[in-house]
């Protein structure tokens, strides 16, 4: 789609010159053709880059006439992009590490100033999806990586910001967390994780490292597609996960026991307003104390391991064995 208005006004400048005077191909002298200009938006402002292009005039050159740009081009943006590479960075955060929403995205980047549309915003996320899959091609340094370990722990997750859009399954290993492979998929059944897993056993075969156990939340269509490509490798449960189901029946008691005893300390309200309007010694005590009960009401802790039914016992058990002493 066109751009409507005219971008904003370029804050900064950078002169980018290339780093080579020579051609790599035949060694012939670099020569300056021309200039170029470059408006590129980041996250701290708008700077226009004026970009020196050289060129080589030997005519039997393979690269004769080519244009040779600066190569710290590559370090602001991708080519013929508006936006930064820490805008794509910030982004593919967002949503993969934090969750966001498109729109909570553009959100949080138009409070820090940076002017995007939101189609821009999933244009971007795409380019930080290519970026993720062109890194994790690169076998070389993932061989040195996981060279020295032999084996790898593999981790099989699914990242859905938004319900009813494509999930991102990550596969990584688990001891040095280097991630295997990435993909956005519309489904999660046993036909569609297969082919990951089996991505990823052919990177490992090929880099002569063996996989020790499999990590997962437990879904059925993760197990079966496990149990499909690696019928003789271990396969646990998350801790995580493992500890949660495990607690679901504490929670539920723990729940019910708060239910319960938040019916022998009701009318705090009532209490309140009979000493509203004095100001002597007994009538503040009587309000810390309706607040101290208030208070442990609306705590809920952080369960399965600080529960909010014990927690609320405790609280109102010393606050009934301090009573007496101050009555």
């Amino acid at each position: 789609m066109a751009r409507r208005q005219r971008r904003e006004a370029s804050t900064s400048k950078q002169e980018l010159v290339p780093l080579r005077d020579t051609c790599e191909s035949c060694n012939g002298t670099f020569w300056m053709a021309y200039r170029s200009v470059r408006t590129i938006t980041t996250l701290d402002d708008v700077c226009q880059l004026h970009l020196t292009i050289r060129r080589c005039h030997n005519r039997a050159c393979p690269r004769y006439r080519q244009p040779y740009r600066p190569e710290e081009e590559g370090r602001w943006a991708l080519p013929h992009g508006e936006f930064g590479l820490d805008v794509i960075a910030f982004i593919g955060t967002l949503r993969y590490e934090k969750h966001h929403s498109v729109p909570e995205i553009h959100h949080a980047l138009c409070k820090r100033g940076v002017v995007i549309a939101e189609r821009t915003v999933t244009n971007l996320l795409a380019r930080y999806e290519e970026l993720v899959a062109l890194r994790l091609s690169n076998r070389t340094s993932l061989r040195e990586r996981l060279a020295s370990q032999g084996q790898i722990i593999l981790a099989l997750d699914g990242l859905q910001p938004d319900i009813g859009h494509e999930v991102l399954w990550v596969l990584r290993d688990c001891i040095s967390g280097e991630v295997l492979v990435a993909r956005s998929l519309l489904g999660a059944t046993e036909n569609d994780l297969v082919p990951l897993l089996e991505e990823v056993t052919g990177i490992c075969q090929h880099l002569a490292i063996s996989i020790a156990g499999v990590i997962t939340d437990g879904q059925r269509s993760i197990r079966k597609a496990v149990a499909h490509v690696l019928p003789t490798v271990p396969h646990q449960l998350c801790h995580f996960h493992y500890l949660r189901e495990a607690a679901k029946p504490v929670y539920e008691a723990d729940k019910h026991a708060k239910k319960e005893l938040k019916k022998h300390v009701r009318g705090v309200r009532p209490i309140e307003r009979s000493v509203e309007k004095r100001n002597d010694p007994e009538a503040e005590a009587i309000r810390g104390y309706c607040l101290a009960v208030r208070s442990a009401l609306t705590d809920d802790g952080k369960p399965p391991l600080e529960a909010p039914g014990l927690k609320l016992y405790e609280r109102i058990s010393a606050i009934a064995t301090e009573l007496p002493r101050v009555s």
